[in-house]
């Protein structure tokens, strides 16, 4: 199929150009899924960039204006901004739109962003589960989601139609899609994403408090691990940011769990007990072959 043929919406209104944001509209672009992308940001460079990559077929420093007449509205933003663009946009929205999002934590999007739009709006929370340490519009590329989750995280009462169409969206643009609650989406993600990325700032923040001289030879021979937290350490400060405050009941729990059991280790380092070692990290190991298999490496 071609042209018109497969598009899913009229128009798509992204508020946010950041990494996922470009990409999204590089997969739309792609696969032709919108016949009109309207890009909302606050900066005019970033949204020169986006006409500059074909990326958007109107801008707008106004998300009011970038949302009227659009089937589909994404929040593309750190979590922080929800509410207040919820409250920006909401009398711009058409009856019959759905507004969905691609942030981290869900459960944000029912405390922030339902309150606020108008009745026969349709809200499909969503949480594309990728991404790289790069941002900015000139980060994206359509790819990004190939062989990815996403997550979508619609209420009971969610239209049927709107979610199946957002799940659409997802799937053509290379990703599987589950559908989960909000909460445990929370729960789950500050296990897999949060914890390890504040873990991460940790690590490297430790660093960067060293010794001038030994800080220099830190840096020199890092091993691979030292340089993928690194990496992770080098996601967008504001994103995280966000994160941690928006979700910080789920990330709360996940680091005392991981302080009982980093302490428990602590512990048998000090006491030279090798069994207890040895069990750890042999059935941690595991852990890898779980996610070598689930094709998510």
């Amino acid at each position: 199929m071609t042209g018109s043929d497969t598009l899913l919406f009229d128009r798509i209104a992204l508020i946010g150009a950041g990494l996922i944001g470009s990409s999204l509209a590089g997969a739309v672009r792609r696969d032709q899924l919108a016949g009109h992308i309207a890009v909302a940001a606050r900066s005019q460079t970033t949204l020169d960039t986006m006409t500059d990559l074909s990326l958007a077929d109107s801008t707008s420093l106004d998300a009011a204006e970038a949302v009227q007449d659009a089937d589909l509205v994404v929040l593309c933003t750190p979590l922080g901004a929800y509410e207040s663009v919820a409250r920006t946009i909401a009398p711009a929205l058409k009856p019959g739109a759905i507004v969905s999002d691609v942030g981290s934590c869900k459960e944000i999007m029912i405390s922030d962003v339902a309150p606020h739009l108008p009745d026969g709006v349709h809200l499909v929370p969503g949480h594309p589960v990728a991404g790289t340490e790069h941002s900015g519009p000139e980060a994206g590329f359509a790819e990004l989601f190939e062989g990815r989750w996403c997550v979508l995280t619609p209420g009971p009462e969610a239209d049927k139609n709107a979610v199946e169409r957002v799940r659409d969206m997802w799937r053509r643009s290379g990703m599987n899609v589950e559908i989960m609650d909000a909460g445990h989406h929370d729960k789950v993600l500050a296990l897999t994403s949060h914890l390890p990325h504040l873990i991460a700032y940790t690590i490297v923040g430790t660093a960067t408090d060293l010794e001038d001289d030994l800080k220099q030879e830190v840096f020199k021979f890092s091993a691979s691990g030292f340089r993928d937290f690194t990496r992770i350490a080098a996601s967008d400060p504001v994103m995280w940011r966000d994160i941690f405050l928006k979700n910080s009941d789920a990330v709360l729990d996940v680091l005392g769990r991981f302080t009982e059991d980093l302490t428990s280790l602590q512990r048998a380092i000090r006491r030279g007990e090798a069994d207890k070692l040895d069990e750890h990290f042999t059935r941690t190991r595991a852990i890898r072959r779980g996610v070598i298999d689930a094709k998510q490496e």
